[in-house]
């Protein structure tokens, strides 16, 4: 496996199909860029989802969030983003991206997407 940023989301099967289990993730140094300004932005990136068929391999999600660091992206769109791709890659269950923002000019922001029921 490469060590260089990718958007490819690697997979494995579900070592328990039968049984709904929540995975939780939590990446606490995302960065990609303001579209505006091109300053850096921070956020600690948190993933809870209910796998059915597919897991997603965490280096290669690692690969995945590193890709978005020169990349302009507002908080909103960058988090439907990951959670869109993640659900692509997977299809899970249920699946919720929750994108916390440090401050910036005295505002944190922080971003909670969903796909699915629980």
């Amino acid at each position: 496996m490469s060590t260089q940023p990718s958007k490819t989301l690697e997979t494995f099967p579900n070592p328990n199909p039968e049984r709904d289990y929540v995975i939780e993730c939590v990446c606490p140094e995302f960065t990609c860029l303001c579209p505006r300004t091109g300053q850096p932005d921070f956020a600690t990136i948190t993933i809870h989802y209910i796998a059915d068929k597919t897991c997603f391999e965490l280096k290669s999600f690692k690969l995945y969030l590193w890709s978005f660091r020169n990349e302009g992206a507002f908080h909103e769109a960058v988090t439907n983003q990951i959670l869109n791709n993640l659900v692509a890659a997977t299809k899970p269950r249920w699946m919720e991206v929750k994108a916390a923002f440090a401050v910036r000019g005295g505002i944190t922001t922080t971003i909670t997407a969903t796909h699915g029921k629980t």
